[in-house]
């Protein structure tokens, strides 16, 4: 038990700690879907100044 261990901590630390039968993740995988992440997360931003700005422009009106 102790030596599965310390072979997924190794196994982890090298980047290989894969599912069976699943294909290993790049680093450039890794980056595009943080980078997709963020475009939503930026997004849903955008869209609630849009909505904060039309709320505060219909009182000034």
């Amino acid at each position: 038990m102790e030596q599965t261990l310390r072979n997924w901590v190794k196994a982890s630390a090298a980047g290989k700690l894969n599912a069976p039968g699943t294909k290993p993740i790049t680093p450039e995988q890794m980056e595009l879907s943080r980078l997709r992440a963020e475009n939503v997360r930026l997004k849903m931003h955008v869209d609630l100044l849009k909505k904060a700005t039309a709320y505060f422009a219909k009182d000034v009106l």
